[in-house]
């Protein structure tokens, strides 16, 4: 193009249009420019415009007019606007009056390569500022800075801004800044960046600046209660005026007539102001804030309110302490936390609930009592044993009474009264027989369970009772036989139901016929006796018991022909030790000609044998005799030891001959001896259970297979009644029905002949006939009369191993309810919910319509079998069978055991806790021959090879392991006990403990740390030898570019929360993002951290000390500090920048100092004590007790997994009252075989318990 500029009027204009172009990265348009005049003055100006996407055309970034150029000169454009905008370069020229002259323009090229001399940006990015706060764009360009160079930002409507500061960052960047100063309203305005150099210009993109307001409320807080000491209110943060989002609410507040005000941090949808001051004014405001500087807007419209008048505040529940007694109950409190006042009575009021005796008239139970103010006890007198009473307590002031607390509270039973006889005189008697007459007794607080008739011998070196003296009851069932065995003067006769005894009847005394399973042997008559009448009552674990002596019974003076019980006994012994010698001589007989035969055989064998064959034979014994490890470390009675033990539980006092102990013998794990085909083993000794277990495995676990094969798959019993088409909606599967032969009978109910089904069968336990029930879980359909099965049968525990719902498909009905529920006639209440790591406890009391009696019942509901095949473990269902054990009552019904068919998992329950009783009883378990027997009694009971398999494997770490709980109550003298050590081996208890947790401790294979051991993984590890399995791992769930999602890690139970500690190492320097993302991802409430910082190991600062910093995408800001003796406590307030509108989450982090790095353990017991019960406050108070916490050391082993030990051991004790220190570290090591790594960090777990308990 070629202007002439002569003759031309001043401001006339020409132009030269360029194609519109794109571009992926910056392009380069260098020209050629002329300006010449005959008088040497600029004919005119030549300026260039860069149009982005058709928009404004601006002002010019390039441009020349001073001087006339000699010849053509060329310049640049460096033009950096990036895919997918466009642009179009406008060459324009301008004349100027009196001038004459040319401009022209030539050779316009577009460049496949950078400028050589004019400077190109990177990318300019958006600016986002709220109102009022300044804005600042980076404007940074590739190339070298002059001194003359001049920078400037371009606005989109072509207003030109100087730029206030230029740096240069090396010889090849430079950058500067500019402030935007027009920020005092919401607006989107858009800028560039422009630089005019020697060889040309150079232009960015436009970049928007966004200006936003800060958010203020429409609508005051909503008020949702109102206090004498607080008010309650929601901040109504959903319909704002200005932009979010919202990242903080505030509350600010103030009283009407005063002139200070108070602004909380709001993190709930509704907030508590507490401590006010009653019936007085308050003013309350809601602050909202946005990201960035200046975010908070101003405050709302404003609630005033007022408080209430003053009434004292509850009586903290936690301060009601009662003890039962009979007849009487001791209760006594506290004084309420907020007395708002001074406090001027207390009034209780108390009425009967229920009794366990129905004949208890309890109409008159009720009353009212007002204590001073100093008088926070009450002994209440006269109420009826046995019976449940509702307490509501309350406390006034002059403002009146404040609001209640209620408790229940239940009386013990007393013994039955007992009838009153007139004399001591039988009503007959022979030399071997006396006939008494029996009396119903009176119960008192609970119906009587049984009748007894004890006969105590009168003998001679003892003195004879007065008649007058009340008689000692007999409380110890010994029957007969063992009286002589245990040298007891007395035996029991005959126990009698009490539907037998409702009116008054004869009863004889040496009938020679057993009542309730004891023998009424003839009397001896050169013997004298004393028959003495008892009553029982039990209920709620207590027994109590009441007699009267109803006669006496001299010896004879005459010879008797009639040999004595005892003497009848005794010849039948001998009898039976003559034929056994008999037998025995033939056996050994048998054996001798046996063995010449086999030493025979075995000769030729040698002959054909080889040396090495002969050494791996012979290797295995010498090993087992010379070396054994005992592995099993009992803190109280050993379960796999036996005694001698009679029909009615009472140990003899002569020791044991044989104490089968398990070994853990060195063969199982050198080699694998192949399993035989078609040789069953069905009992084998608890001593040899661990080698035919490691045999059985061998050859991809051929063994199991075969012995599982063998025993009978699918129906083998009719069940005809079943398969009647009005009971097929009562079966959820086909093919897992009830036998008829075994099938639990309902009641009939009125009008339905077919209403005696349930899917259920008895099983027989351990010398326990209809110990179980194996059922279904419950439909929809089927509910009713489950409940009716449970109240028929009696049953005090129902044994739940399944969840309602698993891969989507219901397995079983909710049948329990939340508070109260009826079903059919059985009214269901909910008392207590006990939620443990891998199981709940759940109480409930039952009542059945018509009738006074009120049971309570336990559901033990495991949660944690995993929705495929069966749990890694068994420690975790052990733990559950020892606790249904326990808590199930000796006298109870059958226990409910269920899963969804009823088969599986059910059978695999009932086959672990026969075994365990056997093992305990006999030294042997026979596994086979109890599955057999349980599929005799219900369909394919232990369903699958896999659920064989761990039927074995339970019973081996039971046996293994033994049960290791003890009782808070004993736990100071058996620790002792157990810590002593023995100057022979200078060893004690708990090293043993200790080496059988390391025996039992699962090992890691390289398979099961796949993750960990990928290439890309190895620089997130600090030790490939410290990894965690994979089925361990939390995946992280936040993205940061291109980093993977693994993090050395490991989720772990606490006592009563699945996966409530993450166990990590120390961060390094390349994974600090990672950490935060684990800590945001899976809501991380809290961070302990046990090791101290060296920068030789890499253990670096991973958090800001003041303000904010952002690790990957989480941006950390440091709220506050404080240090307590060995304990510094920092606050953070972490966010995703990615995600924004997922809010910030609070974290407190707690560094614990009081562990040096030279020691396996804490300086302090109190104060690792304190670091635990501040955690639990923490967790409590911020997100009640269910966020997660992170736990690191240096690699996240011996340390961490100290810590989460006594967190765990300190919830049993206060949930449980037990300590299990070795279940405890087991559990962790099931995840994380490092956990507790030496025996001074296990023996201290065992010390911290001892300080725990030592300081409540």
């Amino acid at each position: 193009m070629v202007v002439n500029a002569s003759g031309r009027a001043s401001g006339q204009k020409a132009h030269l249009y360029m194609p519109t172009l794109k571009e992926n990265d910056t392009h380069c348009i260098d020209f050629l420019y002329s300006l010449s005049s005959r008088d040497g003055a600029s004919p005119g100006t030549l300026n260039v415009y860069i149009k982005v996407n058709g928009g404004a055309q601006g002002n010019p970034v390039w441009n020349a007019s001073d001087t006339v150029t000699e010849g053509w000169v060329k310049a640049e454009l460096a033009i950096s606007t990036f895919w997918p905008n466009s642009y179009q370069v406008i060459f324009e020229a301008v004349s100027v009056q009196g001038h004459p002259g040319f401009i022209a323009i030539d050779d316009i090229r577009v460049l496949a390569h950078p400028c050589r001399k004019a400077p190109h940006f990177l990318r300019l990015q958006n600016v986002e500022v709220n109102v009022g706060q300044n804005a600042t764009f980076q404007c940074t360009a590739g190339g070298k800075w002059s001194q003359h160079d001049k920078l400037w930002l371009q606005q989109w409507n072509g207003k030109d801004t100087a730029l206030m500061v230029t740096r240069v960052v090396n010889h090849r960047r430079f950058s500067a800044t500019v402030s935007v100063g027009d920020t005092s309203q919401r607006s989107t305005s858009r800028y560039r960046c422009v630089i005019r150099s020697d060889g040309g210009s150079g232009v960015s993109n436009y970049a928007d600046l966004i200006v936003k307001a800060p958010p203020t409320p429409i609508a005051p807080p909503e008020l949702l209660a109102v206090g004498a000491t607080y008010l309650w209110i929601k901040p109504n943060a959903n319909s704002i005026i200005g932009d979010g989002p919202i990242i903080l609410k505030e509350v600010e507040y103030r009283t009407t007539s005063g002139n200070w005000a108070e602004t909380h941090v709001v993190d709930s949808p509704t907030y508590k102001l507490w401590h006010l001051d009653p019936d007085v004014e308050y003013e309350i405001k809601v602050l909202l804030s946005r990201p960035g500087e200046g975010g908070t807007g101003p405050p709302g419209p404003s609630l005033v309110t007022r408080t209430k008048c003053a009434v004292p505040g509850s009586v903290p529940m936690e301060s009601l302490q009662n003890t039962p007694y009979e007849e009487k109950i001791f209760m006594q409190w506290k004084a309420p936390n907020e007395t708002n006042g001074v406090i001027t009575l207390y009034e209780i009021t108390y009425k009967a609930l229920s009794s366990l005796d129905p004949s208890a008239d309890l109409t008159t139970q009720r009353g009212r009592v007002f204590k001073l103010r100093n008088e926070t006890h009450h002994l209440f007198v006269g109420l009826y044993p046995g019976t449940t009473y509702f307490f509501t307590l309350k406390a006034s002031t002059n403002k009146g009474f404040g609001p209640p607390v209620t408790t229940r509270i239940t009386t013990k039973i007393a013994a039955p009264v007992m009838p009153e006889y007139e004399s001591e005189a039988p009503l007959n008697e022979t030399e071997t027989t006396i006939t008494i007459l029996l009396k119903p007794a009176q119960s008192r607080g609970a119906p009587i369970s049984s009748y007894q008739l004890v006969v105590k011998e009168e003998r001679k070196s003892k003195t004879r009772r007065a008649a007058s003296e009340a008689p000692e009851c007999f409380s110890a069932p010994v029957s007969f036989r063992n009286a002589s065995i245990l040298d007891s003067s007395y035996y029991i006769a005959a126990e009698l139901p009490p539907s037998s005894l409702t009116v008054v009847q004869p009863f004889t005394v040496g009938d020679n016929k057993s009542y309730g399973g004891f023998w009424n042997p003839p009397l001896s008559p050169a013997k004298s006796y004393s028959i003495y009448y008892q009553a029982m009552s039990r209920a709620n674990g207590e027994t109590k018991i009441n007699c009267v002596r109803l006669a006496n019974k001299g010896a004879s003076t005459q010879d008797s022909d009639a040999m004595e019980p005892e003497k009848q006994v005794d010849s039948t012994v001998k009898m039976a030790g003559v034929i056994a010698g008999i037998l025995m001589f033939i056996i050994i007989l048998l054996g001798v000609v046996l063995t010449f035969k086999r030493r025979k055989l075995a000769k030729k064998q040698k002959e054909t044998a080889s040396s090495s064959t002969q050494q791996r034979e012979m290797g295995p014994v010498t090993t087992a005799d010379k070396s054994t490890t005992k592995v099993s470390t009992l803190h109280k009675d050993d379960p796999f030891s036996t005694s001698n033990q009679d029909l009615n539980g009472f140990n003899s006092s002569q020791p044991s001959l044989a104490q089968p102990s398990l070994t853990l013998q060195s063969f199982p794990y050198g080699g694998c001896e192949s399993f035989q085909a078609g040789q069953f083993q069905p009992a084998i000794r608890v001593a040899d259970l661990l080698q035919h277990i490691t045999q059985m495995k061998c050859g991809q676990g051929y063994g199991f297979k075969e012995e599982y094969e063998a025993l009978a798959e699918g129906q083998t019993a009719p069940w005809e009644t079943a398969k009647k088409d009005e009971n097929r909606n009562k079966n959820r599967y086909g093919n897992i029905i009830a036998y008829d032969h075994t099938r639990v009978r309902l009641q009939l109910l009125d009008g339905d002949p077919h209403s005696d089904y349930i899917n259920a069968n008895y099983i027989d336990g351990y010398h326990r006939p209809r110990h179980y029930i194996a059922t279904q879980g419950p439909m929809q359909e089927t509910v009713r009369d489950f409940w009716r099965m449970v109240w028929q049968e009696n049953s005090a525990s129902i044994v739940m191993v399944t969840n309602l719902v698993e891969v989507g498909r219901v397995k079983c009905v909710r049948y329990w309810p939340d508070e109260t529920e009826v079903y059919g006639d059985i009214k269901v209440t909910l008392i207590e919910t006990e939620p443990l790591a891998e199981y709940v406890i759940r109480t409930f009391t039952v009542q059945k319509k018509g009738h006074h009696e009120i049971r309570e019942l336990r559901q033990f509901h495991f949660t944690s079998w995993p929705d495929h095949g069966v749990p890694c473990y068994a420690t975790g269902l052990l733990g559950f069978i020892r606790q249904v054990k326990f808590l199930n009552p000796p006298d109870a019904g059958p226990i409910v055991a269920h899963c969804s068919a009823g088969a599986g998992r059910t059978g695999c329950f009932i086959a672990v806790d026969i075994m365990l009783d056997m093992a305990e009883n006999e030294g042997v378990v026979d596994i086979f021959n109890c599955i057999r027997e349980l599929r005799s009694q219900r369909v394919n009971m232990v369903q699958t090879e896999e659920q064989y398999v761990f039927v074995h494997d339970a019973i081996l770490e039971a046996c293994l392991c033994g049960n290791t709980a003890i009782p808070v109550c004993e736990f100071r003298a058996i620790y002792y006990n157990i810590s002593r050590l023995d100057p022979q081996t200078n060893s004690s208890q708990i090293k043993d403990e200790f080496q059988t947790l390391n025996i039992v401790t699962p090992r890691v294979r390289p398979e099961d740390c796949s993750v960990g051991l990928l290439p890309r993984n190895h620089d997130k590890n600090r030790s490939m030898d410290v990894l965690s399995a994979d089925r361990c791992l939390p995946f992280l769930i936040s993205v940061d570019g291109e980093s993977s999602n693994y993090i050395n890690a490991a989720l772990m139970d606490s006592h009563k929360q699945p996966a409530a500690f993450i166990v990590t190492q120390h961060p390094l320097p390349n994974t600090m993002g990672d950490f935060w993302r684990l800590v945001f991802d899976y809501n991380c409430s809290s961070i302990v951290m046990l090791n101290e910082m060296d920068a030789a190991q890499l253990c670096m600062q991973y958090w800001p000390e003041k303000s904010s910093c952002c690790y990957g995408p989480i941006q950390v800001e440091f709220i506050s500090a404080d240090i307590d003796e060995d304990i510094i406590n920092r606050i953070f307030r972490i966010c995703n920048m990615a995600r924004p509108q997922d809010g910030y989450r609070l974290v407190q982090h707690f560094q614990f100092i009081g562990w040096p790095a030279y020691r396996d353990t804490p300086l302090s017991k109190r104060s690792i004590l304190q670091l635990v019960r501040r955690l639990a406050k923490w967790q409590e108070q911020y997100d009640g007790g269910d966020g997660r916490t992170v736990v690191h050391c240096l690699t996240g082993g011996g340390r961490s997994g100290t810590f989460c030990a006594i967190c765990s051991i300190n919830e049993m004790i206060q949930q449980q009252n037990i300590v299990d220190v070795f279940h405890t570290v087991k559990t962790l090591r099931n995840n994380k075989t490092n956990m507790v790594e030496t025996m001074e960090q296990y023996k201290f777990c065992y010390e911290v318990a001892l300080e725990a308990l030592s300081s409540f």
